[in-house]
């Protein structure tokens, strides 16, 4: 899930308030009896001399806040995992509970560590439940989903890291588009499967007609990725809250839920037409 429409990310004002060393702005300088008018010029001085602030003095968003706080989202995401693949009736709250929260946090301007693990957890029912039934069906398939996942996860990390695989306004405008069109479909076939209009458990996404539908949303969940790497390399850069951290954590963990239920379904229809 992309980020960058959230401004903090984007903004430069939590740069500009915070000068190396812990040192005045230059507004503050300009007031004499401020908080530093007291301090005498040889403090000022060792003030100014003193070494950079780094991000995690000044409360900053930082990589590492990214990667530990997304580390905890894919732990309660496991865990919820854990227990729909026990109990599969499950799958369903997990999945409507989970629509819930992501709309919620999707919108919410402060970002909320507790609607997070609990979207995580929600979601970590759904694929547990989904994937523990196309298990029984197909032996072997979540091992084969996960190692997919992550495949793809590591080659678009590598990709976006050396300069290859870059957001650009084109490219978002035509994966606006993209997803437009693959929402329409799914909720088209929704709609005919709860109908009983078509057969199956994908409902229209079956055969090859579902192996296209598939490989579509894999681009697309890439493509969400990099715009996530991209968001998250510029709240770091324009020194964001460090809360904001668990907003990158949350869209990392929405694309990735996505990018796994499709490769899951792709693999799951393969197996079917090979029988």
């Amino acid at each position: 899930m992309a980020l960058g429409g959230n401004p903090v990310f984007n903004s430069r004002t939590y740069r500009e308030e915070t000068r190396p060393g812990g040192a005045p702005s230059a507004t503050q300088a300009q007031q004499p009896y401020g908080q530093y008018g007291q301090l005498s010029p040889q403090q000022l001085q060792d003030m100014y001399n003193q070494p950079a602030a780094g991000p995690a003095q000044t409360g900053r968003m930082t990589f590492n806040d990214v990667v530990a706080k997304t580390t905890l989202t894919f732990l309660v995401l496991l865990a919820g995992a854990f227990v729909g693949w026990q109990i599969p009736a499950l799958m369903l709250p997990g999945v409507l509970i989970g629509l819930v929260l992501g709309l919620v946090n999707s919108f919410k301007k402060e970002p909320s560590p507790v609607l997070i693990l609990l979207y995580a957890a929600a979601e970590g029912l759904f694929i547990g439940g989904l994937s523990g039934v196309l298990e029984s069906m197909y032996p072997g398939i979540a091992v084969q989903a996960v190692a997919a996942t992550l495949s793809v996860f590591a080659v678009t990390l590598v990709l976006y890291r050396s300069g290859k695989y870059r957001a650009t306004p084109k490219m978002t405008r035509m994966f606006m588009i993209a997803m437009v069109g693959y929402l329409v479909f799914s909720l088209v076939n929704l709609v005919l499967s709860l109908t009983g209009a078509v057969d199956g458990m994908f409902g229209l996404r079956t055969g090859w007609i579902g192996l296209a539908v598939g490989a579509l949303a894999v681009l697309l969940a890439t493509y969400a990725l990099v715009l996530d790497f991209t968001s998250i390399e510029e709240g770091v850069r324009n020194g964001a809250p460090e809360k904001f951290a668990w907003m990158g954590a949350f869209g990392l963990t929405v694309t990735m839920v996505w990018l796994y239920v499709e490769i899951l379904r792709i693999i799951a229809i393969i197996r079917e037409m090979a029988e």
